[in-house]
């Protein structure tokens, strides 16, 4: 940066050079492009259809990305063929920044259009593409960043009785990414998947959160704090699957404060039939709340997992190491009351494994005794009968001690001890427990 001879800084001038510049070499680039277009191709070229690419500018474009994947790690994530149900707000994250990261063959599944709602959190939709395919939006706008990319855009919705269509019909795709909001369409995705043996990496549920420190990779098996996670986890053990699918999701308490449902308005719910507001039958019709930065970072977590699992640099996830000590607190808990109320054998038949089960799919992660998720501990409940997943209750520290100094020790009748709202809803859980524990 300098002066002129009037004193004036020259930094405008500079910065426009650069940009003049920096627009030129773009230009070089597409020229090439362009011209080797529909013309016979030797060498070092990436042929797509009628189009090629030469491999030096590809290199260049992905300059970064060697650098850090090394050259058979980018092999590896180049070969890679890809298909993204759902391109939604994660979904065209996941479709734009997996071509920008060099990999060759796409397939994007999805039956909406863009609203003028997506814009907050699309990846690349603008006002021009309002009521046109998200898929053909993604396409179009990603051609023009990534030329030498084969994008596959299928404007239907994914449904198990085309799966096989859908899924194999430009060859068996290496990994699957679900972007579905819809639970009971996930769930047949993720079960097809399952059963198949194809990679796969789904999204959890993005809307109504915003701490982007709480967001995790992991198994659906550990997932917490996610409605969705919670209610897909469900449907695939009644399939059998209770492992094998990872997922991203966010560990985020949910805060009632920051984001609610939005009602719909009064005159819908007088009309009656709500349910056919909805673009197609079973599919949501209340608007979620969501971050439009969220979606974003799921995206962009989904990507790097894939392309680090890809290259060789698996991601080593902290999320289930610091359950597991919380976990084993619990276990320990109702092992010590074992002791202190003079079980003659003081083995838990619980195994640790169980606890997470306990936790989070019998009892929400809270107290039913008086709603509370910290100090967590497991208490016998009747004392007639030996502990079992049906005969332990998930208490505060503090709850387990009066429960066992009244009920355990003290010999006192629950309907003495507790309320019949607590004494219901603790009958309940074990009555989901039961239910359950036949797909466990």
């Amino acid at each position: 940066m300098a002066k002129d001879a009037t004193g004036t800084w020259k930094v405008v001038v500079a910065t426009a050079a650069l940009a003049v510049a920096t627009t030129k070499l773009a230009e070089i680039g597409w020229k090439k492009y362009q011209l080797q277009n529909g013309k016979k191709i030797s060498g070092k070229k990436i042929i797509t259809g009628k189009a090629a690419y030469d491999d030096s500018l590809f290199r260049e474009q992905l300059a970064r990305n060697y650098a850090f994947l090394g050259e058979e790690g980018m092999e590896k994530v180049k070969n890679q063929y890809v298909v993204v149900v759902g391109a939604g707000g994660v979904g065209s994250w996941v479709v734009t920044m997996l071509l920008r990261s060099g990999v060759r063959k796409i397939r994007i599944i999805d039956f909406d259009q863009v609203s003028l709602s997506s814009l907050n959190r699309h990846s690349c939709a603008t006002l021009k593409d309002v009521g046109t395919p998200k898929v053909t939006c993604l396409k179009n706008h990603m051609l023009d960043v990534a030329p030498w990319c084969e994008i596959d855009a299928i404007n239907e919705l994914w449904e198990l009785k085309d799966a096989e269509r859908l899924l194999f019909g430009n060859g068996r795709p290496d990994m699957v990414v679900d972007c579905i909001d819809n639970i009971d369409t996930k769930v047949d995705l993720l079960a097809f998947l399952h059963e198949n043996k194809i990679d796969m990496v789904s999204s959890m549920g993005a809307s109504a959160k915003s701490d982007p420190t709480r967001i995790n990779v992991g198994d659906l098996s550990v997932t917490e704090e996610d409605p969705l996670a919670r209610a897909v986890r469900r449907r695939l053990k009644q399939k059998g699957i209770v492992t094998g699918v990872p997922v991203v999701f966010s560990a985020e308490k949910p805060d009632p404060r920051k984001a609610k449902l939005l009602p719909l308005p009064d005159n819908e719910y007088e009309k009656g039939q709500v349910g056919e507001l909805s673009a197609l039958r079973d599919f949501r019709v209340r608007i979620l709340p969501v971050l439009g930065t969220m979606p974003a970072i799921f995206g962009l977590t989904i990507v790097t997992y894939i392309l680090t699992k890809v290259s060789g640099y698996p991601m080593n996830p902290i999320e289930g190491k610091n359950r597991i000590k919380v976990y084993d607190g619990i276990l320990q808990s109702l092992a010590g009351q074992m002791s202190r109320i003079g079980e003659k054998d003081q083995r838990v038949p619980i195994a640790l494994s169980d606890i997470g089960y306990i936790v989070v799919e019998v009892f929400r992660g809270k107290s039913p005794v008086s709603g509370y998720s910290t100090r967590l501990a497991l208490t016998k409940w009747d004392p007639k009968k030996p502990v079992s997943l049906q005969n332990v209750v998930l208490v505060t520290q503090e709850e387990q001690k009066e429960h066992e100094k009244r009920v355990l020790s003290g010999g006192e009748r629950m309907e003495d001890v507790y309320s019949p709202e607590v004494l219901a809803l603790i009958n309940k859980r074990f009555g989901e427990e039961e239910y359950y524990s036949q797909f466990r």
